[in-house]
């Protein structure tokens, strides 16, 4: 089965065990996985962002 391309934040939450309070802060931070804005309002985050955010939590964790 083919994952999606974008993903919901609740999607990226589940995936990555993290609350919604700890994943804002580490956006403000600038720790977290890029964030996109739909014209209608809702949050996604790209699967390629998301992969390249766990591909430098790797690097920095080694």
């Amino acid at each position: 089965m083919a994952r999606p391309q974008m993903l919901k934040l609740p999607e990226v939450l589940d995936e990555i065990g993290m609350s919604r309070a700890a994943f804002y802060r580490m956006r403000a931070r600038g720790q977290a996985p890029r964030l996109r804005k739909l014209p209608n309002g809702q949050i996604r985050v790209s699967r390629a962002d998301l992969d390249a955010w766990w591909g430098q939590c790797d690097e920095s964790a080694a």
